[in-house]
């Protein structure tokens, strides 16, 4: 991974808790993990997700990896302060994990294949730590899948310059239709993926402020002065692509989006 496209401020930091918080009942599994099993949470980042695992699953136990120390400091900040006893926190390579071979019963990988060059390399070196028979469950976006209304050419162009900067560090915003195959080229079995569609308009207000403005809107918002110092777009044409996106919030907007939740067995 090049460069984490959104950055590590604390606005960054916020964002990523208030897309966890707005999709948590979307995205995470109704079952819990189950009592007495370990599960390794790769690219753990601030522990946005973490929090929301450990609350899930009190009778597991998480160990939640990350190759940045400030955000794994901020990950062990966040299990402290919600009181969890069941999270440790490390920094690690995802791409090198510190583990015995089969030491985990599942996996949880989340929002983090779309900013790794080697996708595929990073599942096959996690699955050596899995046990045979445990399960991966991988979340990704999918920023092709996005629409809205009113339509808008500079809102499309916006996006398109948050997906052209994170190729040019060698993600992919396009990852979540690419799961399954990514997945079984890991060499994993049973493989399923399903589409989460956020659909949000203005009857659905905690998604409105949730998901279209704190989380995607926030997203292209972040990359404005990097958009605009590689000549992807004038400033001009940037401050309406992102007025129209907000448009899309207002009363008679309507803002759509997909992720994908591919779940898979060792």
């Amino acid at each position: 991974m090049k460069a984490y496209v959104h950055g590590y401020s604390d606005v960054e930091a916020g964002r990523l808790k208030d897309q966890a918080n707005t999709l948590a009942e979307l995205l995470h599994p109704k079952a819990p993990f189950p009592p007495g099993s370990r599960v390794l949470e790769a690219g753990c980042g601030v522990g946005a997700q973490t929090v929301i695992l450990a609350g899930n699953s009190p009778d597991a136990h998480f160990v939640s990896i990350d190759i940045s120390p400030e955000s794994i400091e901020r990950t062990r900040q966040k299990v402290l302060s919600r009181g969890f006893s069941n999270v440790t926190a490390e920094v690690a390579d995802i791409f090198d994990p510190p583990y015995a071979d089969e030491s985990f019963d599942h996996l949880f990988v989340c929002f983090l294949l779309e900013h790794l060059e080697e996708p595929a390399k990073a599942l096959s070196r996690l699955k050596r730590v899995l046990k045979t028979g445990g399960s991966i469950t991988v979340i990704e976006g999918d920023h092709g899948s996005w629409y809205c209304h009113p339509r808008s050419e500079e809102a499309d162009l916006a996006v398109k310059c948050l997906m052209e900067i994170q190729a040019r560090k060698k993600g992919n915003s396009l990852i979540g239709r690419q799961l399954y195959p990514l997945l079984r080229a890991a060499g994993f079995r049973e493989v399923c993926v399903s589409p989460r569609m956020v659909y949000v308009d203005s009857s659905k207000p905690a998604l409105v402020e949730g998901f279209t403005k704190k989380t995607f809107i926030a997203m292209v918002e972040g990359v404005k002065d990097e958009a605009i110092a590689l000549d992807l777009i004038d400033e001009k044409t940037w401050n309406r692509g992102v007025e129209a996106l907000y448009r899309a919030s207002r009363q008679d907007g309507v803002f759509c989006y997909t992720f994908f939740r591919g779940v898979a067995f060792k």
